[in-house]
């Protein structure tokens, strides 16, 4: 097999969750154009992500999940639900997120739950769902998504960055159980993106730009800036790849 063929994805079926804008939305088209049925799960509506993803020629399905309420029984059966539709489930990317900004000593029960719930507890259950699936067939391939806050503490984000920290901590200990299962457990670290949860610093000159004078690309990221690296960790091409966090930052943690 050539390395070009080694990034097909013809014949895998991918869930990306958080599909239907911003990174997941690029990440999921990402994986259709290199031959992947995708199904996109997201709590608003994904119509657009799956004409995109219909138009290459590939299968689409939109699972409306809320993942803030979604318990461990009802991840399962959405899982069972795809292995009914598609016959398989190859490619895991759990991406879907929220962030609440606030200063520590003013952050609230409720935000710290929230973030939590979306950002670290569906990603472990949603991974082993998966999983068993993954372990009693060929393997596969799962992928968070951490952030430049799995290194860092940032500010104003308590409850986002002890979850993106976790988000890395699960990646490597899943990695650990489950390489020997055919399954490639790793992690996409973004940069300072151009998505929803990065509007109010983006709409703060002084903090915007404060951001940018520290990358060395000088720009902010585009969720297509995504597609490329999720399509390999998805890909035989990363076969030997396991537990890695992968920044993805314009440069931002050389700095």
């Amino acid at each position: 097999m050539s390395i070009l063929e080694k990034f097909s994805l013809h014949s895998k079926v991918a869930l990306v969750t958080g599909a239907g804008r911003g990174l997941g939305q690029a990440m999921a088209v990402g994986l259709a154009e290199a031959g992947a049925d995708v199904v996109a799960l997201d709590i608003i509506p994904c119509n657009e992500t799956c004409a995109q993803i219909a138009a290459l020629g590939q299968r689409a399905m939109h699972l409306q999940v809320n993942l803030k309420e979604a318990t461990v029984d009802e991840l399962n059966a959405h899982v069972k639900s795809i292995l009914a539709e598609f016959g398989s489930l190859d490619i895991l990317v759990n991406n879907a997120g929220i962030i609440r900004r606030a200063p520590a000593l003013e952050y609230t029960e409720t935000d710290w739950d929230d973030v939590i719930q979306i950002n670290l507890r569906a990603v472990f259950f949603l991974s082993q769902a998966a999983g068993r699936v993954m372990a009693a067939g060929s393997g596969g391939k799962i992928i968070n998504v951490a952030s430049m806050l799995s290194f860092q503490g940032g500010i104003l984000v308590p409850s986002y960055t002890a979850a993106k920290s976790a988000v890395a901590g699960i990646t490597r200990a899943l990695a650990n159980e489950w390489a020997n299962k055919n399954i490639n457990v790793n992690a996409i670290a973004p940069g300072y993106m151009a998505t929803d949860n990065t509007a109010p610093l983006r709409a703060d000159e002084t903090r915007s730009q404060a951001i940018l004078e520290r990358i060395p690309a000088q720009r902010w990221g585009e969720p297509e800036d995504l597609k490329g690296i999720v399509v390999f960790l998805a890909s035989a091409a990363s076969d030997y790849m396991n537990a890695a966090i992968v920044p993805v930052d314009g440069g931002w943690l050389a700095r």
